[in-house]
């Protein structure tokens, strides 16, 4: 159904609403390719399992199942439709396939991916230009990828930005490429095993825990609001049998709830890890002089 030059999906036509869109399926796919002609490269000459193990590289594949859920099936057709079908977007992005991805260490198989001389080449030139050290070393420090994170995900859930993005296609993207790029540098240093930029597991789960609250923050303020903002879905929400504000309180529970159980989730992981299956740093520090 078509309302004021925007197309509205009603209940009875959602499945029937998947979108192959080249310019999003061609570089799924190829981003697929790449990973997976550089862990055939890695594994022949280091082993199977070796530089990138097999869980690594089934959470890089579910990673673009996500995002191929994300933003090819009905469920992109109906975040124009429904404000809270458009946060439920957003969350697979960044709280599901961005997770996944930094799971899956795609560099070291993007890297096996290229030609030999390609590789050597690069090797070279990331020796010699200490400004691309310098920029790769600030876009990993975990107060600015935070930082980062936060700004991005506040501005596109200002109404102004939201709005602007939902009517014009190009913004649109940029929307969904800043909240995946910020969210899988933010998983990144959560995840990163190795490094001096590498955070403890006690500074992931206070890294976590302050993402937590500025979320939950967002979240508990699009509930609990007396008016609807968005008003670009207000016949969306009609057709759906909700009031904009409803759809806007809706999403709001989405986000402080699904949200704030994958934080806590990792967050009890990161803990576990910590405190059962690695207690001999802490024996370490119990015993050491002083």
């Amino acid at each position: 159904m078509i309302t004021g030059g925007s197309t509205i999906v009603v209940p009875g036509e959602l499945w029937s609403a998947w979108q192959w869109t080249p310019s999003i399926a061609g570089p799924l796919a190829l981003t697929a390719a790449w990973y997976a002609i550089g862990v055939r490269a890695l594994w022949r000459s280091a082993g199977v399992g070796h530089g990138v193990r097999r869980s690594q590289v089934a959470c890089f594949a579910a990673g673009l199942l996500t995002l191929g859920i994300a933003l090819l099936s009905p469920l992109d057709a109906l975040a124009e439709t429904l404000f809270s079908a458009h946060m439920v977007q957003h969350l697979l992005l960044m709280l599901v396939a961005a997770p996944l991805l930094a799971l899956g260490e795609p560099l070291l198989p993007a890297l096996w991916a290229l030609p030999y001389r390609r590789c050597l080449a690069l090797g070279r030139r990331w020796r010699a230009s200490p400004r691309v050290r310098r920029a790769v070393w600030a876009a990993g420090d975990p107060l600015g990828v935070w930082l980062a994170n936060l700004a991005v995900l506040w501005f596109w859930h200002l109404p102004g930005p939201y709005l602007a993005a939902l009517g014009d296609e190009r913004l649109h993207v940029l929307e969904h490429l800043s909240f995946l790029a910020s969210a899988f540098l933010f998983w990144w240093v959560v995840f990163q095993p190795i490094g001096r930029r590498r955070l403890a597991h006690g500074g992931a789960v206070v890294y976590l825990a302050l993402t937590l609250m500025q979320s939950g923050a967002l979240g508990a303020i699009l509930a609990f609001a007396r008016t609807g903002w968005y008003s670009a879905h207000a016949a969306g929400a009609a057709a759906w049998h909700l009031t904009l504000l409803e759809d806007q309180q809706l999403a709001g529970l989405i986000m402080s709830v699904p949200a704030s159980l994958v934080y806590i989730g990792v967050a009890l992981a990161l803990a576990a890890q910590w405190f059962i299956l690695d207690p001999a740093p802490r024996r370490r520090g119990r015993l050491s002089p002083g």
